[in-house]
């Protein structure tokens, strides 16, 4: 059964997973109220955070991103880890595809 969006949550660091560092992250993206979080892209959000940054994110970020996504979408909460299985899947399926 799908769940709705969340509409509850004041604040980014009010998302579980997300602390300062990660909430400033979404700031600089433009994310700045949780509800802007529905409908993202956690791989696009994490490729314009290095474009912005100039830097190379750590992958986990992309993992806090789908758990911050989801549960914004309404999922349970539940801890970032549980996504990197799902992260691994998706950028080994992405370069089978451009190989």
């Amino acid at each position: 059964m799908p769940h709705a969006p969340r509409t509850d949550v004041a604040r980014l660091v009010d998302i579980p997973n997300v602390g300062r560092a990660t909430a400033g992250d979404f700031v600089r993206l433009g994310i700045t109220r949780p509800g802007d979080l529905v409908g993202q892209d956690a791989y696009a959000l994490h490729a314009r955070l290095e474009a912005l940054t100039g830097v190379r994110q750590d992958p986990c970020v992309i993992d806090v991103f789908l758990a911050a996504i989801d549960y914004m979408a309404g999922a349970p909460a539940a801890p970032w880890w549980r996504y990197t299985p799902v992260r691994k899947a998706y950028l080994a399926a992405a370069r089978s595809t451009t190989d």
